[in-house]
């Protein structure tokens, strides 16, 4: 006979009641977004708290929220509001407002960044390209001395190439 509480479900068993897979709940834990009590076994066990976390999880993804928003639903409480409906109260919701305006600027950086580090290997991709070309010309058998000439001749060019391209 088990020791566990009644009030307490399994891994499945929770998985089963929202009709969703064990999988899901796990991706969710690992999240952060939920975090189960533990058997004696090291088991995974749901309460109706838990149950309930995940419903709303479950809703705000069916509503198209991302994992970062609802992260951030998650840590304000809900509030009672008219008609005996839960809710957020405008304190929450420019809070929540606030911490999704901050992770975009924070992504935001990160592309930036991105694109910074994109421009740099695309630079160093076409010197390699170039050094290349005159490797695979060189086993072509063309004549080092007109090989430089040619690159000393486009080096002189892309100086005044890059200028004109900036006008």
């Amino acid at each position: 006979m088990s020791s566990q509480k009644p009030d307490l479900l399994t891994i499945r068993d929770a998985a089963e009641r929202l009709d969703v897979t064990p999988r899901t709940l796990k991706y969710y834990e690992e999240r952060g977004l939920v975090t189960p009590s533990r058997s004696e076994g090291r088991y995974r066990l749901y309460s109706e708290a838990d149950l309930e976390k995940f419903a709303r999880i479950l809703r705000l993804r069916s509503l198209g929220f991302s994992l970062e928003g609802i992260t951030e639903i998650l840590k304000r409480p809900l509030d009672a509001v008219h008609d005996g409906r839960s809710g957020y109260s405008m304190t929450s919701l420019r809070e929540i407002e606030s911490a999704l305006s901050q992770q975009i600027e924070s992504v935001d950086a990160r592309i930036a960044a991105v694109r910074r580090e994109l421009k740099e290997a695309q630079a160093v991709r076409r010197e390699l390209s170039d050094d290349l070309n005159y490797i695979q010309r060189r086993i072509g058998g063309e004549k080092q001395e007109d090989l430089f000439k040619e690159r000393l001749a486009r080096k002189r060019r892309k100086p005044a190439s890059k200028e004109d391209a900036a006008k």
